[in-house]
């Protein structure tokens, strides 16, 4: 699901001796490694001195694509000021969180929009992504600590056990691709895999008496549709909470001189 929180990136571009990327998220200097590889991948060989100031509404590391929303909008922002193309900072992010290993879809889904289902691997047009009809809110809420994408995508049991029951479900989906059907597979996913605590079972039980809920891949948090009070109210003796909404648009991009 692309959702209204994401990341909003500002990037100042000047000529220099030598190359430099340094990026700031909410007001931090950070290694992002994402960013950087993006960011890199577009300027090349070229000394260009490239300061990126990134705020993200939504935590790192929990399964909600930040990595890819702030390196996405730092890619957008520089592609603006250079004269470049969006789908040229589309393929650098893209090939960013993959190099880095924070994801492998995330952004594909952004460049597609709404609800979304990767049908083929690859950022479109070479990729095809599918749109499930619905723009519904959402509410999200953080139960443990922060998990890294690459060290569950980098353990071979896990890899295993993801691929075997993605597949078959996925195959479900495409059948039947409709939002009551992409949460119940979800949920099933997380709890066969293994990857669902036993907090989470219990924040999703909880949350699921007034919608829909799941596991929020891949990171230590839950998302859910349905009665958005009630599940914000059901959700929040788990941990910290926000509500959204399913995101239909582009990513906005402007410049100033």
């Amino acid at each position: 699901m692309c959702l209204t929180l994401g990341a909003t990136s500002e990037v100042t571009v000047t000529d220099g001796p030598r190359q430099k990327v340094e990026v700031s998220i909410n007001g931090r200097k950070s290694g992002a490694e994402v960013t950087k590889a993006a960011l890199r991948g577009l300027i090349g060989k070229d000394r260009k001195e490239v300061l990126v100031s990134t705020v993200l509404d939504l935590p790192m590391s929990q399964g909600f694509g930040m990595s890819a929303a702030g390196a996405l909008s730092a890619s957008l922002a520089l592609c603006d000021v250079l004269g470049r193309t969006r789908q040229e900072a589309f393929e650098a992010a893209h090939v960013a969180e993959i190099e880095c290993g924070s994801g492998l879809g995330d952004v594909s889904a952004i460049h597609r929009g709404g609800i979304t289902v990767r049908v083929r691997p690859g950022l479109p047009p070479r990729g095809e992504v599918l749109r499930i009809e619905g723009e519904p809110e959402v509410v999200l809420c953080v139960i443990g600590r922060p998990i890294l994408t690459k060290t569950v995508l980098g353990d071979p049991a896990k890899a295993r056990a993801i691929n075997s029951r993605g597949a078959a479900m996925l195959e479900r989906l495409i059948r039947e691709p409709a939002l009551n059907k992409l949460m119940e597979l979800s949920a099933g996913f997380a709890a066969e895999t293994g990857l669902a605590s036993s907090k989470m079972k219990r924040a999703i039980e909880d949350a699921s008496e007034h919608g829909m809920a799941s596991m929020s891949m891949l990171g230590n948090s839950a998302f859910a549709v349905g009665d958005a009070h009630r599940l914000r109210r059901a959700l929040e003796s788990h941990g910290k909470t926000w509500t959204c909404r399913v995101d239909l648009r582009e990513p906005a991009v402007s410049c100033r001189a």
